[in-house]
């Protein structure tokens, strides 16, 4: 059960999210040892000129032909070639900075994309001319897979072996642990459900289902997210949607007196259509939904910080399309996005891998039955295909 705090807000063991780390703000000691943190994003088109140079770059080794990147660019010219990811990253980059200077938190704030500018590559190399030698890295992704957690791992052992092999001195790179069971990442998200729940006609709102809504990925690449001990059938992908559901139902039945059925779907399946991927999809629950008679359905994206492209097109204008065609009365809850409450979250994490790395005992804020994933992926935490060096890990060639 979710324990209530003042102002109605979660708390957790680690404390409220109003007056988390408060003893550790008091000490002289902030960030340290880390000297700057790095947001790590997976960046998007700005114009329709850069929409297939992006998909090149998203795709590259893949051998797709220019004219299917152009039919899949279709999405993002829709809405003018602009992906909206840059700046919800620009809007939380400033949440970041106007909360670490309100908290007296001396630490600066840059920012990098694996796939379009500002590239990682280049802000590791603006990082060093300035100094920076501790890094931790904040990754725009909640949850433990390949796509969400090892890949971007991948890519900084890429950046940092292109700075080596131009004779930089490189930094330390570090990873903030998955953070879906933050509080500060929680809250937002339930204020968001209550918000659409309200928003449906009363006659239907009690009785509305909730599809909480994440990336489908290959079954393959969910069976073995996580450590190790984790593999299994969806592995940590699903079994920490399934929980990051359950306390978001919770809260909600605990604010309205209402237990809502609920699901966890998926959504912006890709790839060849004979590999099994996570299901169902949400069109398809809505289909679903529909012909068992619910009345109202609330699309809740759990599985994405912030409402980028795959959000915009596959939600709000495929899943709404359906909604409409069943006529099916459909919201869709907001992501977390710049939310101050995430910004204050990230600050606590911050203090938190901090004061571990300096040696001090810390209780993690983690809510629900999982508790605080892992601070150094382990060997074996959610492989590739094929094994490839990866920064910030147990197995890190840049420890």
């Amino acid at each position: 059960m979710l324990e209530r705090g003042p102002g109605s807000r979660l708390s957790a063991p680690g404390g409220r999210i109003e007056d988390m780390r408060d003893a550790l703000e008091a000490t002289p000691h902030g960030a340290t040892p880390y000297d700057a943190l790095l947001l790590l994003s997976f960046g998007g088109p700005e114009g329709p000129d850069d929409v297939v140079p992006f998909l090149e770059n998203v795709t590259r080794g893949r051998g797709i032909p220019k004219e299917r990147l152009k039919e899949v660019g279709q999405h993002y010219f829709l809405f003018g070639g602009v992906s909206p990811i840059n700046d919800q990253n620009r809007a939380l980059l400033d949440a970041l900075r106007k909360d670490f200077a309100e908290h007296g938190l001396d630490l600066p704030v840059y920012w990098g994309n694996r796939n379009w500018a500002p590239y990682l590559t280049d802000t590791l190399r603006e990082m060093v001319a300035d100094g920076r030698r501790r890094i931790l890295v904040l990754a725009t992704s909640a949850y433990a897979s390949y796509s969400g957690c090892r890949q971007y791992r991948e890519n900084l052992a890429d950046s940092l072996a292109a700075l080596e092999a131009e004779g930089l001195e490189l930094p330390r790179i570090d990873k903030i642990r998955h953070y879906f069971n933050h509080p500060g990442f929680l809250e937002p998200m339930i204020d968001g459900v209550l918000e659409s729940l309200a928003d449906l006609p009363e006659d239907v709102r009690d009785g509305a289902h909730i599809a909480f809504c994440t990336h489908s990925i290959p079954n393959a690449s969910a069976d073995t997210s996580g450590p190790v001990e984790d593999h299994g059938d969806g592995g940590a992908y699903v079994e920490e949607h399934l929980d990051v559901s359950k306390l978001v139902v919770e809260a909600v039945r605990e604010r309205t007196g209402v237990e809502h059925p609920w699901q966890l779907v998926y959504q912006s399946r890709s790839g060849a259509p004979h590999i099994p991927w996570l299901e169902p999809d949400i069109c398809d629950h809505l289909e679903e939904l529909h012909g068992a008679g619910a009345p109202a359905v609330v699309m809740a994206p759990i599985g994405f910080v912030s409402d980028h492209m795959e959000v915009l097109y596959d939600l709000d204008t495929e899943a709404r399309a359906k909604g409409e065609e069943l006529g099916l009365p459909v919201r869709r809850s907001a992501t977390v996005g710049a939310d101050p409450r995430f910004a204050a979250a990230i600050r606590d994490l911050v203090l938190e891998r901090a004061a571990t790395e300096r040696g001090e005992s810390v209780a993690p804020c983690a809510l629900g039955a999982l508790g605080a994933s892992h601070n150094l992926c382990p060997v074996g935490c959610c492989p590739a295909r094929a094994p490839q060096p990866a920064a910030a890990g147990v197995d890190s060639p840049y420890a």
